[in-house]
C-alpha cells in the first residue's frame, strides 16, 4: 500500500522539481543581483546583529526567534538528508546543496524582511509570515490562505511525520527499540509542549537547539580534523562528481541537481516561506536585522551543519545497501569514525535535533491558522493532529514519508516564491534605508513613512514614534 501511495505521489512531486529546481537557483540569483551581493557583503553584520543587545519590549527577541527558525531547520535535512541525497545522488548532490544554500540566502533576505515589515501585533507578541504580506503587500488575502493550509500540512503535519520517523529509525537501529512504543512516547512529549502554548515553543527552543548544534558540530570536527590530508580529495570527489562527463553521458546530471536541491530546500528552507514565521515575532529596531539574522541561519544550516555530516560520509566512503535507510547511514559513517558508541549518539542527538524541530514545525502551522480564523477549537483540532502525525510518522516507511515532504514543500515554495518575487522592491529599499543609517553611524530604526507609499504596516506606523524616542 505505501509503495502504490508512494507512485501516486512521485508523478506531480517529479513534474514540480523537473522545473522547481531551476526556478529556485533562477530567483536566488536575481535576488543576489538585484541586493547587490546581500548574502557577501553583509555576512559579518549578520554576526554584529545576533551578538547585539536585545530591545526591550513587545515580542520575543530576535534572537529567540532565530532558534524558532533553528529549531525548524536544523533537524533531519542536516543528519537524514544529507544522507539520503549522498545515497541516492552521489557526493555531486552536496555541491548542489550548497548552490542551494547559497543563493539561497539572498531569497531568505527578502522574504523574512518583508515577513517583518507586514507583521501584525498580536497581544504582547507578533506574528507575520508569508500569508500576511501576501494580503498586506499585494492584497490577496486569498493567496495567503492557499499558503496558510498548505504550510500547515506540510510542516505541522507531514514534516513532523518525517522527523518521527527519523527518531524512530534512530532508536531502532542504536537500541533495538520497537517503533510503536518510542512513537507514542515522543507523542506524549511532543503534547506536553504544544498544547503549552508560544512561550514554552520558545523556552524548548532557546535550550535545545545550541547544545545539540554545539556538541554535534564538535564531534563532527573532530572526524573531518583526523581526516584532514584526504578533505581535499572529498572536495575534488564532491565537485567532480557535480560536474562530471560521466554524469552528463550517463544522463544523471539533472537528477543529482534535482535530489541536491531537494534535500537542501528541506534542510534550510531558503525561499519556502517557513522561516519568515519566526522572523516576524522578533522585536527587533529595523526589518532588515531580522532579514540577516535569518539569512545567517541559512548559511549555518547548510554550509556548516550539512557540510560536516557529508563529509563523515563520504570519509567513511560508505555505500548504502538496502538495510541502512538515512539517519542509519549517518550513525554507520560515524561509528566507523569514532567508535561503537557513536550510534547511540546519534540517536540522541537525532532525537534533540528532530524533536525541536517538531516543536518549530508545529509554530508555523499555529500562526498561520490564526491568519485564516481565530478559533481555539481549530487549533485544539490541529495540535491533536499534529500528535497523530508523530505516531503516523513512526510507524510509516521511510520513502512515503520523505516523498509526501518533497510534493507539499515543492507546493509551498512555489507560491512564495511568486510573492517575493513580486514584492521584491520593498525589501530592496528597506536595505537601502538600513545601508543609508548604518554609512552615518546609527543603530538603524525603522519607519513607515522612510519608504513612500508604503502601506498597511501596522507594526511600524503604530510604534514609529516610541522608536523614534529611543
Amino acid at each position: 500500500m505505501e509503495e502504490i501511495l508512494s507512485e501516486i505521489i512521485n508523478v506531480p512531486s517529479g513534474f514540480i522539481w523537473t522545473y522547481l529546481v531551476y526556478i529556485l537557483i533562477g530567483i536566488g540569483l536575481f535576488f543576489t543581483f538585484k541586493l547587490k551581493f546581500v548574502q557577501f557583503r553583509y555576512f559579518f553584520e549578520m554576526f554584529r546583529i545576533v551578538g547585539q543587545k536585545e530591545e526591550k519590549g513587545k515580542g520575543v527577541s530576535s534572537l529567540q526567534a532565530f532558534f524558532i527558525s533553528a529549531a525548524s531547520r536544523v533537524g533531519t535535512g542536516n543528519l537524514t538528508g544529507v544522507a539520503l541525497a549522498v545515497a541516492t545522488g552521489g557526493p555531486g548532490a552536496v555541491f548542489w546543496m550548497w548552490v542551494v544554500a547559497l543563493v539561497g540566502m539572498a531569497s531568505s533576505f527578502v522574504e523574512s524582511t518583508l515577513a517583518q515589515v507586514y507583521k501584525v501585533k498580536d497581544g504582547d507578541h507578533f506574528r507575520g509570515g508569508p500569508a500576511y504580506y501576501m494580503e498586506k503587500a499585494l492584497g490577496a488575502r486569498w493567496m495567503g490562505i492557499i499558503f496558510a493550509v498548505l504550510i500547515t500540512i506540510t510542516f505541522g503535519l507531514i514534516f513532523n511525520a518525517v522527523q518521527a520517523n527519523t527518531i524512530v529509525g534512530s532508536m531502532e537501529g542504536a537500541f533495538n527499540l520497537d517503533k510503536t512504543t518510542v512513537g507514542i512516547v515522543l507523542a506524549v512529549l511532543t503534547g506536553f509542549i504544544i498544547f503549552g502554548g508560544l512561550k514554552r515553543v520558545v523556552t524548548v527552543s532557546q535550550l535545545i537547539v545550541p547544545v545539540m548544534a554545539v556538541i554535534y558540530l564538535g564531534l563532527a570536527l573532530f572526524v573531518v580534523l583526523t581526516n584532514i590530508s584526504q578533505i581535499p580529495a572529498v572536495f575534488a570527489m564532491i565537485v567532480k562528481d557535480a560536474f562530471g562527463i560521466e554524469q552528463i553521458a550517463g544522463g544523471t546530471l539533472g537528477s543529482i541537481i534535482i535530489i541536491g536541491a531537494k534535500r537542501g530546500l528541506f534542510s534550510n528552507e531558503a525561499g519556502m516561506g517557513s522561516a519568515p514565521n519566526a522572523a516576524a515575532t522578533a522585536n527587533v529596531s529595523h526589518p532588515a536585522k531580522q532579514g540577516f539574522i535569518q539569512t545567517l541561519g541559512v548559511f549555518f544550516d547548510t554550509m556548516v551543519i550539512c557540510s560536516a555530516t557529508a563529509f563523515m560520509i563520504l570519509l567513511f566512503n560508505l555505500t548504502p545497501g538496502k538495510e541502512l535507510d538515512g539517519i542509519q547511514i549517518t550513525q554507520a559513517a560515524m561509528q566507523h569514525h569514532v567508535g561503537s558508541w557513536a550510534p547511540a549518539f546519534v540517536a540522541v542527538a537525532i532525537f534533540l535535533f528532530a524533536f525541536s524541530s517538531i516543536v518549530g514545525n508545529y509554530y508555523y502551522g499555529e500562526t498561520n491558522i490564526e491568519f485564516i480564523k481565530k478559533s481555539k477549537t481549530t487549533l485544539a483540532v490541529y495540535r491533536t493532529a499534529v500528535v497523530a502525525m508523530v505516531i503516523f510518522g513512526s510507524v510509516s516507511g521511510f520513502q512515503l514519508v520523505w516523498d509526501m515532504a518533497d510534493l507539499f514543500m515543492g507546493l509551498m515554495a512555489i507560491i512564495n516564491l511568486i510573492a517575493i518575487l513580486l514584492l521584491s522592491g520593498i525589501a530592496a529599499k528597506v536595505l537601502k534605508d538600513y545601508t543609508d543609517q548604518r554609512k552615518t553611524g546609527k543603530n538603524p530604526v525603522f519607519k513607515a513613512s522612510s519608504i513612500p507609499g508604503l502601506k498597511n504596516t501596522e507594526a511600524w506606523e503604530d510604534e514609529k514614534e516610541t522608536l523614534q524616542s529611543k
